[in-house]
C-alpha cells in the first residue's frame, strides 16, 4: 500500500470526525482509525462520503498509509486510554515520528508523555482543542506544546485548519512538554468563571427585577454588541429564546444540577499547590458542586429563610451596573488565569507568550471574545507586565465599572441571591490594591500557638523572630516558615 495520507486520526467521537473533515477541507489526505470499526464505516459512508479520507481497520494498516515522518493524532479519551493507544503505536512507528494527543489531557500527563516517546526516539505533541463541535469542524483554537523538534512538521496543518483572526491563525507552539494542554486547562478555567459569573447576572436580573427570559435574552444580545461581546454571551443570549414543546423557556425547565468534566477542578487544584489566590475560578467550580446537592437544597429551602430587601433599584440603574460588574469581574478572571500561566511558566521552565495565548483564544475557542483584543495589546505594549491588573487600558476600565460593580453584589447579598463569582472577583481587587492586609494578626496567631515566627516591618525580609507570647513557652520556633 503506498503511504500517501499526510495525517493520520484515530478516534471518531464527535470531536474527532469533526476535525477529519476540517482538515480534508483544507487538502490534506487524512487516514483515520476507529476501535469500533462499524463506526469508522458508518463515518466514511455517511459525512466523509466523497472525500478522500481512507478508513483502516487495523492500526497496521493505518500506520503503513502514513506519510514519513507519521503524523498520528488521538481524539480518544482522556487517561489511560490515552496510553494504551499510544502503548499499541510505539511498536509500530519508526524514529522522528510524532504522535499528537488532541484531548483533554491532563498537563502532568503531557510531560510524563513527552518524555517517554523520546526516550523511544519518537515525538509527541499534547495540544488543547477548543471549540466543541463546531468549532473542530469549521476552525478550532489550537495551543500545541510538547516535543518542540515535531512543531516544523504539523505547523501548516495545525494553522490551517484553526481559527483565524485578522488573518492570524488561532494556533502557535506554546511551549515544551505540557504545556499545551496547561494552556487549555487555564483556558478551562476560564471558561468555568465566564459561565458562573454570567449566571449571577441571570439569576440577579430575575431575582430582584422579575425579569422574564424574553427579557432576560434581550438585556444579553445587546450586551454583545458592546465590549461583553463574546461567544459565551452570544449563547447566552439564544438560550433565552429558546423555547419548549409548549412554548415556554426551554432554559427554565432545565434541572439547576451543573456537570464538569474535571479541567475547571484540576485549575483550582493546581492554583492551591502552587499559592496563586485563583479565588474566582475556584468559587465557580464550588458552585457547580453547591448545585449538585439539589435534595439538601430542597429540604434546606423549607427551613432556612433570607432576608427582605428594603428597596429594589431601578432596572435601568440596575441592568447598567450589571454590565459593569461582569466586565470587570471577567478582567479579574482573566488576570487571575494569567498569574496561574507566569507561576507554572516558572516551575517548569516555559517560555510563555501571554499575548500570543490571548491571540490563540481570539477565535474558534469557548471564551473567545472581543475582549482579548484588549489582553494581546496588554502584553504587546509590556511583555513583562507583572499582572493584568497593572495594564493602563484595564486599570482604567476598573476605575470607571468598580461602583456598579459593588452596588451590584450589595444587592445580591441585600436580596439573598449568591453571588460567588462576582463576590470573590471584588474581594481579590480589594486584596490585591491594599498594600497592608490583617495577615500581620493571622502570623501573630501562628507564632502564638504553633512558634511559627513572623517577620517585621522594621527589618530586612528573611529575618524571622518569636514571641514568647504568654511567658511560659520557650525560645524554639517551629522548623518551618510559610509565608
Amino acid at each position: 500500500m503506498q503511504s500517501s495520507a499526510d495525517i493520520g486520526l484515530i478516534g471518531l467521537a464527535v470531536m474527532g470526525q469533526n476535525l477529519v473533515l476540517n482538515i480534508s477541507d483544507h487538502g490534506y489526505r487524512v487516514a483515520v482509525y476507529n476501535r469500533t470499526i462499524e463506526t469508522m464505516r458508518e463515518f466514511l459512508n455517511g459525512p466523509a462520503e466523497g472525500t478522500d479520507i481512507s478508513g483502516h481497520e487495523t492500526l497496521e494498516a493505518f500506520v503503513a498509509a502514513l506519510k514519513r515522518p507519521r503524523k498520528v493524532m488521538l481524539m480518544v479519551k482522556a487517561g489511560a486510554v490515552v496510553d494504551k493507544v499510544i502503548e499499541q503505536l510505539i511498536p509500530l512507528l519508526e524514529a522522528g515520528d510524532i504522535i499528537i494527543d488532541g484531548g483533554n489531557s491532563n498537563y502532568q500527563d503531557s510531560i510524563r508523555r513527552t518524555e517517554m516517546l523520546e526516550a523511544n526516539g519518537l515525538l509527541f505533541i499534547g495540544t488543547g482543542v477548543s471549540g466543541g463541535e463546531e468549532g473542530a469542524r469549521t476552525g478550532p483554537s489550537i495551543m500545541p506544546g510538547g516535543s518542540r523538534a515535531a512543531w516544523p512538521h504539523v505547523r501548516e496543518i495545525l494553522q490551517s485548519i484553526s481559527a483565524h483572526v485578522d488573518g492570524i491563525p488561532c494556533c502557535d507552539w506554546v511551549g515544551e512538554n505540557g504545556a499545551g494542554h496547561f494552556v487549555k486547562m487555564v483556558h478551562n478555567g476560564i471558561e468555568y468563571g465566564d459561565m458562573q459569573l454570567i449566571s449571577e447576572a441571570y439569576h440577579v436580573m430575575q431575582g430582584v427585577l422579575g425579569l422574564q427570559s424574553e427579557e432576560i435574552g434581550q438585556v444579553f444580545a445587546g450586551w454583545n454588541q458592546g465590549r461583553l461581546d463574546s461567544y459565551l454571551i452570544e449563547i447566552t443570549a439564544d438560550i433565552f429564546t429558546a423555547k419548549d414543546h409548549d412554548g415556554n423557556p426551554l432554559v427554565e425547565k432545565i434541572l439547576d444540577v451543573a456537570g464538569q468534566k474535571g479541567t475547571g477542578k484540576w485549575t483550582a487544584v493546581m492554583a492551591l499547590e502552587q499559592g496563586v489566590p485563583l479565588t474566582l475560578i475556584g468559587e465557580a467550580v464550588f458552585a457547580r458542586f453547591l448545585s449538585s446537592l439539589k435534595d439538601e437544597r430542597r429540604l434546606a429551602a423549607e427551613h432556612l429563610e433570607g432576608p427582605k430587601a428594603e428597596s429594589i433599584p431601578t432596572k435601568a440603574s440596575l441592568l447598567t451596573d450589571l454590565e459593569h460588574a461582569l466586565y470587570a469581574a471577567k478582567i479579574v478572571s482573566y488576570a487571575q488565569g494569567y498569574m496561574l500561566m507566569r507561576t507554572a511558566a516558572e516551575e517548569y521552565g516555559w517560555d510563555l507568550d501571554y499575548g500570543g495565548i490571548a491571540q490563540m483564544w481570539r477565535g474558534g475557542c469557548i471564551i473567545r471574545s472581543a475582549f482579548l483584543a484588549d489582553i494581546k495589546s496588554a502584553y504587546e505594549e509590556n511583555p513583562r507586565l507583572p499582572n493584568l491588573l497593572l495594564a493602563p487600558y484595564f486599570k482604567e476600565q476598573l476605575y470607571q465599572t468598580q461602583a456598579g460593580w459593588r452596588r451590584v453584589v450589595a444587592t445580591a447579598v441585600a436580596f439573598g441571591i449568591p453571588a460567588p463569582a462576582l463576590s470573590a472577583a471584588i474581594a481579590f481587587f480589594d486584596g490585591y490594591r491594599l498594600a497592608r492586609l490583617p495577615a500581620n494578626l493571622l502570623q501573630a496567631q501562628r507564632d502564638y500557638f504553633g512558634a511559627h515566627t513572623y517577620e517585621r516591618i522594621d527589618r530586612p525580609r528573611g529575618e524571622f523572630f518569636h514571641t514568647n507570647w504568654t511567658g511560659r513557652g520557650g525560645e524554639v520556633t517551629s522548623g518551618s516558615y510559610d509565608a
